[in-house]
């Protein structure tokens, strides 16, 4: 539990966190403290707007709509990760939600169900609405992404909380879907590596390249012959089988025969060769484009 943050402290920290804020009109003393209490604070909750374009869902969420006054939250994270405040204290986002939530929250430990609506919302939880459609298409650009994450990284690191104080609204109130698009288990990942002075988005650094696989070098046009027997010769013809060349009946198998030499000719035809050049014995050039694996 926490006293909330000021409106000037709210600027300072997530300025600090890095990010762009906007102020919004008389954001400051826009609130709705008559309705409810605001406070003691215990987390952060993320929602997505359901709305397209910065101006319109910003409006939305400072003023409201019909049945339902704003501020619907306290700060719209837009698709470039711009922060815009629209409410400080109480602000219509959260509902009612499940006690036993937010006693995880409070206690930083694993989420249950939210399977009952008892809990006011409004007066624990900072609330941020992220500009999406919420409809499993609209893209969350990494800016935005990023900007979630410095948010509830700044509140966290400010009243000690850790990323366990952060949920979704749909890990809030039954039947609520947002934020869609990402996992709030992933986001808190992230959270939890900024916290710990790292930049939870960074991407991670490439992975080593996998080792090129060992090819069975060219043996000499003289290695094959009837009555050779070699591991090569078989593992010569699943290439060609691979390769759709394969001219065999039964096999591959390890002991050169004609079924291997058809298999072959049909190899350098499909490379181009012609004539002499195609006659199903291996040269260096079509045996090196082959790929055979060392045996």
């Amino acid at each position: 539990m926490a006293k909330p943050l000021s409106a000037s402290k709210l600027v300072e920290i997530l300025r600090k966190e890095g990010l762009t804020v906007h102020e919004v009109r008389s954001w400051r003393t826009h609130n709705r403290n008559s309705k409810g209490p605001w406070g003691p604070v215990n987390g952060v909750m993320i929602h997505h707007t359901v709305t397209k374009g910065t101006e319109n869902s910003v409006s939305i969420c400072y003023n409201g709509y019909s049945g339902l006054p704003g501020p619907l939250c306290h700060g719209v994270i837009d698709k470039q990760g711009h922060i815009h405040l629209v409410g400080n204290g109480r602000a219509n986002h959260a509902g009612l939600g499940d006690s036993d939530v937010l006693r995880a929250v409070i206690n930083e430990s694993g989420l249950p169900h939210d399977n009952e609506a008892d809990t006011d919302g409004n007066a624990h939880f900072y609330g941020f609405e992220c500009v999406n459609l919420g409809d499993g298409k609209d893209p969350w650009p990494e800016a935005q992404k990023e900007a979630i994450e410095k948010v509830s990284a700044a509140i966290c690191r400010h009243h000690g909380w850790s990323e366990r104080s952060v949920i979704g609204h749909k890990e809030w109130q039954p039947g609520k879907q947002d934020p869609r698009g990402f996992t709030m288990d992933g986001m808190r990942k992230r959270i939890a590596q900024r916290l710990k002075g790292g930049g939870g988005g960074a991407p991670e650094p490439d992975p080593k390249p996998a080792p090129k696989p060992r090819l069975e070098p060219f043996p000499g046009s003289g290695f094959f012959h009837i009555g050779q027997k070699s591991p090569i010769i078989t593992a010569m013809g699943r290439r060609l089988v691979a390769e759709g060349c394969g001219r065999y009946e039964e096999g591959p198998g390890p002991e050169w025969t004609e079924a291997d030499r058809r298999s072959y000719t049909a190899w350098q035809h499909k490379l181009g060769f012609k004539g002499k050049d195609a006659d199903g014995i291996p040269g260096k050039v079509s045996w090196d484009r082959l790929k055979v694996p060392n045996v």
